[in-house]
């Protein structure tokens, strides 16, 4: 199980690791929470999680583009 799990984590988008270490809480507590709230709101919360997932990956590509300020 722990093989399938570390597979998921290092092939997922990482917004659930990026949001629970930016807000100070536990990986798993985050992804928990995820789930619950798209079990009992129908699966709406996905739209958010891909809304969040373009996001930081538009941001990840900002910044490699750029390394200064001044590159612009």
């Amino acid at each position: 199980m722990k093989r399938v799990t570390d597979f998921i984590e290092t092939q997922s988008f990482g917004l659930c690791s990026a949001l629970g270490q930016r807000w100070g809480f536990s990986t798993r507590s985050v992804r928990l929470s995820f789930v619950y709230a798209s079990f009992f709101t129908f699966g709406s919360p996905i739209v958010l999680y891909f809304a969040g997932v373009f996001w930081m990956n538009i941001r990840h590509a900002m910044r490699q583009q750029r390394s200064t300020v001044w590159d612009l």
